[in-house]
């Protein structure tokens, strides 16, 4: 739970019902890093357009490649807790090659 916790806004930590029901915890962890993934997606769609005008061209690669790493992270978080929460709620897990 501290993890999913560590995953979603502080101020979660404040509802009593995340720390009772995992499977509402993983819920909202799996929508907000899905959601946190869809936003570096959008932003690395858009951040040369942009930011062309404002910052010079090493700056503009340089956020791309922060949305890169992050958007690797990013989605390796989400199939972690697409796993987790599947777990919770009874799935199964079966290791790919």
């Amino acid at each position: 739970m501290a993890w999913l916790f560590d995953l979603v806004p502080a101020e979660y930590r404040r509802y009593g019902v995340l720390r009772r029901y995992p499977t509402v915890l993983s819920r909202m962890a799996r929508l907000h890093v899905a959601a946190d993934l869809e936003a570096a997606r959008e932003g690395f769609r858009t951040a040369r357009a942009e930011l062309a005008d404002t910052v010079p061209a090493h700056a503009v690669e340089a956020v791309l490649e922060i949305y890169r790493r992050e958007g690797t992270r990013l989605a390796s978080v989400a199939r972690a807790v697409g796993l987790v929460d599947a777990g919770l709620r009874g799935g199964s897990f079966t290791p790919g090659l």
